[in-house]
């Protein structure tokens, strides 16, 4: 059996268990995945300042966030599609979450819905929210949230279009999943994932299977995408949208200091630092790169996450140090689950807080909270 010792490991384990329209629609980006490389590069770049002849005996990983105490500062980031990496995918990403005290966010394309999740848990969790053409039905979503008592809701703004992603189209990922020679023989390689996800009551998007036209039929995503999701959004409409709501709002997908400030200026609790993981605007800055500047303009407004190539408790505390309150994690969570499901992402999870741990120790810190600039090297 694999000794797993780090989220590497773990996205190794999925490769090699799930089918590969599926773990190359979570571990690739948009274009030539250059944002996507510059995620990890920038973050790999920060150095640490190790000190010596310091007590840290007695260390403290646990932090505030929206009002919520946390066993560290991090949160599961929104992933489509989480549920064709293992059956009810979702809803045991969720408890791990819940058991470990971090929160889950649920996509507006997932697989598992709003209320399977919602049944399948003890405590409140967050929901993400995509704009589409109908308001109607975004307004809907809105309302089932709220009839599932999750707490925050995180409204993505930068899929108004979508970046190309390359290895989607190559794999002709649709969903429900399509056979063809191809998938067919990569899915014979697979049985173990195959026999896991058939035996699911839930192939498609949990969220809108009976509520969007198209969205229970065999359509690329790409195509469907292009055809539901809304380019007119706008910072005006920011506004319904937290009034509908009327509970703790979460804005993902800042990058820019203007767009921050204006964030800032809707009543918006938190913005997520983020360029959806390397998977829309490809050639943009890294979302580390972008941090310090946007927690220096809006910290003292807004809490301020990030999410973007975390893949270790070490980019936990480097995140923290430039001006992060908490991160994001996406692509590392779902490794774990495509390796080995619910038990998967609780070691995600145990991997990546034992590092922030061991980090802290060896930087001279006691408590996450203390961190600052004041840990890394100076370029």
């Amino acid at each position: 059996m694999t000794v797993v010792t780090c989220i590497e490991d773990l996205r190794q384990m999925a490769k090699r268990r799930v089918a590969r329209a599926i773990f190359e629609y979570v571990d690739c980006g948009a274009y030539d995945q250059a944002t996507l490389r510059a995620n990890r590069a920038d973050l790999e770049a920060l150095k640490f300042r190790q000190r010596v002849g310091i007590d840290v005996e007695r260390r403290s990983t646990r932090t505030m966030l929206l009002g919520q105490e946390l066993a560290m500062p991090v949160a599961l980031a929104p992933v489509g599609l989480t549920g064709l990496n293992w059956a009810d995918g979702e809803v045991l990403a969720a408890r791990a979450a819940e058991r470990f005290g971090v929160p889950f966010t649920l996509s507006t394309m997932s697989i598992c819905s709003i209320e399977d999740v919602a049944g399948g848990t003890q405590k409140p969790f967050w929901f993400q929210l995509y704009v589409f053409r109908d308001r109607g039905f975004a307004a809907s979503l809105i309302d089932r949230a709220k009839a599932a008592q999750c707490s925050a809701l995180v409204l993505t703004l930068d899929l108004q279009i979508q970046g190309q992603r390359h290895r989607d189209l190559k794999n002709g990922l649709t969903v429900p999943p399509r056979l063809t020679l191809g998938s067919m023989l990569d899915v014979l390689g697979k049985p173990s994932w195959a026999l896991n996800v058939l035996r699911s009551r839930r192939k498609s998007f949990g969220n809108l299977e009976g509520q969007i036209k198209g969205a229970d039929s065999l359509l690329t995503l790409t195509q469907w995408i292009a055809g539901q999701f809304d380019p007119t959004l706008s910072w005006q409409d920011v506004g319904w949208i937290k009034e509908r709501w009327g509970g703790k709002l979460i804005l993902k997908g800042i990058l820019d200091v203007e767009d921050a400030k204006i964030a800032a200026s809707t009543g918006a609790d938190a913005i997520v630092v983020s360029n959806h993981g390397g998977r829309q605007l490809d050639g943009t800055v890294s979302s580390i790169a972008a941090l310090p500047e946007i927690a220096s303009a809006v910290g003292d407004r807004v809490e301020v996450l990030l999410d973007g190539g975390i893949r270790s408790g070490q980019d936990v505390l480097r995140a923290l140090a430039l001006g992060a309150k908490g991160v994001m994690i996406g692509r590392a969570f779902v490794y774990g689950l495509g390796a080995l499901g619910e038990a998967g992402v609780a070691k995600a999870l145990e991997v990546i807080h034992k590092e922030l741990d061991v980090t802290m120790a060896l930087c001279g810190l006691r408590d996450v909270k203390e961190a600052s600039p004041a840990v890394l090297r100076r370029s």
